[in-house]
């Protein structure tokens, strides 16, 4: 009975392994069909014969002639065109000239090639299709592994990528969804939290966005962000709640707690115990950070930040520096979470520390863009005149 079970077992094993890579194998064959289509409206504006005579309604006369065709709606057009136009480099990749190899045997592309270009040496090669000047706008952008976009994202995960301002933006949230197998809607809170201007001070953002897509070190102030935005964690503030409530909804929100905290983090202990004299002191949580290879103590205040926090965690610091420090591990870094402070306090009681501790603010809500962008920007005014 047992050979049978453990048969029946690997059977369903089998059978949900195949049904992954058969829904994988739609995913990009749907996104690439999205790229070409978007492709093909792109060249017919620019030298379509007859593009005079649409104008503005060539999107809504196409999708009125393609009602057959499943997913062809105006708007979706539109995302197909705005693919193609931001990501040209899609037909460079290994995957795609393998699935479009069929679509050569098939001389699809030779024909609409030969229809809305006027020249009379359309080539077969894929990467041909892409004008050259296209591939030369590419020069000094950040070099995509499209490959692993077009593998491991879905095109619901691209639409989400299209509404990014800005080409450093976007690639910045394609390194961290693909780093970190985001689903859509982890992609979404990325993008409404404005993960990426919360995250690090650096004046080039494009320099600390290479680093990370090469995995290279990344400087302390390009890892740890501020604010930290905790809205998973359904806290309300006008509920009176304390801080063993914020640790306890942090556990139990764990997994999305360590993608806000950013790539790198392990949880090791809450509540981590260490004594002095018979006297016992409680870290909230402790951390190792694999990237900077070194723990990070995290203590939750529920108030403004105060001179005494800054002490009590150099105090954790200095003992896990002497006692839970492996070899090969960087000195530890602290965190004071907090729902407010005063720079100028924070300035003068963590100046000449022996260790580098860091006040950040939490946020139980996420507010509204235009409010979260104002906060953002004086923390990052703060940090440039720090860094100056």
């Amino acid at each position: 009975m047992e050979n049978i079970q453990n048969l029946v077992s690997l059977i369903g094993e089998t059978q949900q392994f195949f049904k992954q890579q058969a829904q994988k194998q739609v995913n990009i064959a749907l996104t690439l069909r999205n790229w070409m289509f978007g492709f093909y409206i792109a060249e017919y504006e620019l030298n379509g014969a007859d593009r005079a005579e649409y104008g503005q309604r060539i999107l809504k006369e196409i999708a009125e002639r393609t009602k057959h065709i499943p997913g062809m709606s105006e708007r979706n057009l539109y995302l197909f065109k705005s693919f193609h136009v931001s990501y040209p480099q899609i037909l460079q990749s290994a995957t795609a000239k393998l699935y479009l190899s069929g679509l050569q045997r098939l001389e699809i592309l030779q024909s609409v090639t030969a229809k809305l270009t006027t020249s009379e040496n359309s080539s077969l090669e894929i990467v041909s299709l892409v004008p050259t000047e296209k591939l030369q706008s590419e020069t000094g952008k950040l070099q995509r592994d499209v490959d692993k976009l077009i593998n491991q994202l879905s095109f619901t995960h691209i639409i989400e990528l299209l509404k990014a301002d800005g080409d450093v933006k976007r690639s910045f949230y394609e390194i961290e969804a693909i780093r970190n197998s985001w689903s859509v809607r982890e992609l979404q809170r990325a993008m409404n939290s404005m993960l990426f201007e919360r995250t690090g001070i650096s004046s080039n953002k494009q320099v600390a966005l290479e680093k990370l897509a090469k995995q290279e070190p990344l400087q302390l102030e390009e890892v740890f962000r501020n604010p930290y935005v905790l809205e998973f964690l359904e806290l309300k503030e006008e509920t009176e709640y304390s801080e063993s409530d914020l640790e306890q909804a942090i556990i139990d929100h764990l997994q999305t707690f360590l993608l806000e905290m950013g790539k790198g983090f392990c949880f090791e202990a809450r509540q981590k115990r260490i004594t002095f004299d018979n006297t016992h002191y409680r870290i909230d949580l402790v951390f190792y950070h694999r990237i900077l290879r070194c723990n990070v103590l995290i203590d939750l205040k529920l108030g403004e930040f105060t001179h005494a926090d800054a002490g009590q965690m150099n105090v954790y610091l200095n003992y896990y520096n002497e006692n839970e420090k492996h070899e090969g591990d960087n000195p530890p870094v602290g965190i004071i979470l907090c729902a407010s402070k005063n720079e100028n306090l924070v300035k003068y009681a963590t100046t000449g520390l022996s260790h580098q501790v860091l006040v950040n603010k939490y946020m139980i809500n996420l507010p509204n863009e235009n409010d979260l962008r104002k906060i953002i920007e004086i923390e990052q005014q703060r940090n440039e005149l720090k860094v100056k």
